[in-house]
């Protein structure tokens, strides 16, 4: 039979032993991290790697860029920065095949095929994919906008979107397609233009046919049909189809006109907006008919035409089926089945569905011969 002072001060030998352990572990990880920096007390197992962690505090960028001339602390950072200018793209997805430069947005990417979105607003629940995402989301609730832009005075919630906006005033448009040569100021804006090289139209609506190049517009155009307007605005209460629209219809109460024409001083509340009207002043049209040689300075323009060739009348009347090439068309034919009379006489309380209809009417007023 075992004596049990010989078990217990077996037990107690074990314990100090587990004890002694312990320590040991704690005493090897503290050697093993043995360089410390001064600056905010990260240890380090490794000189080099405190000295490589040194430079965020003293602002060395040792390896730059041939190409551009950006600077960074890591040559495995410059190493992957020079994908941008080769255009090497060594991380592909399994699942779709699409390449990208780092394996972070390789891990990003993989969120719209796992449809994992980890990072979730804690205002109104809508979740996404990157955590940068989300706190760009939050100035919606916050309304902060802490980038203001020094050309124009215009604040935006995010450094990328102050960088973005900036290109309006300095003309600069960094990418190009491969295809044409045409270059725009967004990499979004380049990546949808290149599918109307391929002519890839994936996305058709199941209402009238018509086919979209990406999920998001077929989305929007679907409210041409559901008459849906989820976008109301808080001082008139008008609702628009689109957010876009909304924030353009809000510059109407604010007065705020941030894109000026530098030829004669004219102002305008969108880039589109100028972009289009400079037009008159260079005299460019690249929109060119496919069917004939006339051109036309607004892709609008080219659609309306071109349907004079094709005979198209995209636009039906809800109460009789009657067709139309243009909406303006189909909405003044409307007020025939609804009786609506917008347009009033500003010498009498007579009323017209049609506002030449209403001209012709004043001059008996005026007396103004046509």
């Amino acid at each position: 039979m075992r004596d049990p002072e010989h078990t217990e001060e077996q037990r107690d030998l074990m314990n100090d032993n587990e004890e002694n352990k312990e320590v040991n572990e704690v005493e090897t990880e503290r050697a093993l991290k043995s360089f410390t920096c001064h600056q905010c007390g990260n240890s380090f197992t490794r000189k080099q790697s405190l000295m490589i962690h040194m430079r965020i505090h003293t602002g060395e960028k040792p390896f730059t860029c041939d190409q551009c001339g950006t600077s960074f602390t890591r040559k495995h950072s410059l190493k992957i920065h020079m994908r941008i200018h080769t255009g090497e793209k060594p991380v592909t997805c399994d699942q779709c095949g699409k390449s990208f430069r780092r394996q972070e947005h390789l891990k990003e990417h993989m969120m719209i095929h796992t449809g994992e979105k980890p990072f979730t607003c804690d205002q109104c629940g809508k979740s996404f994919t990157q955590q940068g995402n989300l706190k760009t989301h939050m100035s919606i609730h916050t309304g902060e906008k802490p980038f203001t832009c020094d050309q124009c005075g215009m604040s935006l919630t995010s450094k990328n979107s102050l960088e973005a906006h900036m290109r309006i005033h300095t003309g600069d448009k960094p990418f190009t397609c491969d295809q044409c040569g045409k270059s725009f100021r967004l990499q979004g804006t380049l990546e949808k233009h290149k599918i109307i090289h391929t002519g890839e139209k994936l996305h058709e609506c199941d209402q009238c046919g018509k086919t979209f190049l990406m999920a998001s517009y077929l989305k929007l155009h679907l409210r041409v049909h559901s008459q849906e307007k989820p976008h109301s605005c808080s001082l008139c209460g008008k609702s628009f189809s689109h957010l876009q629209y909304l924030k353009v219809h809000q510059k109407v109460h604010t007065g705020v006109r941030n894109h000026m024409c530098f030829e004669c001083g004219k102002t305008f509340t969108r880039a589109l907006d100028l972009k289009r009207h400079q037009r008159f002043h260079t005299g460019e049209k690249p929109y060119k008919c496919s069917h004939c040689d006339k051109r036309f300075s607004h892709s609008g323009d080219l659609k309306k035409h071109e349907r004079i060739h094709t005979g198209e009348k995209p636009y039906m009347c809800s109460h009789c089926d009657k067709t139309f090439s243009r909406s303006e068309h189909l909405k003044t034919h409307e007020r025939i089945h609804t009786g609506e009379k917008p347009y009033k006489c500003s010498h009498c309380d007579k009323r017209f569905s049609h506002s030449g209809t209403m001209k012709t009417h004043e001059r008996i007023h005026t007396g103004e011969k046509p």
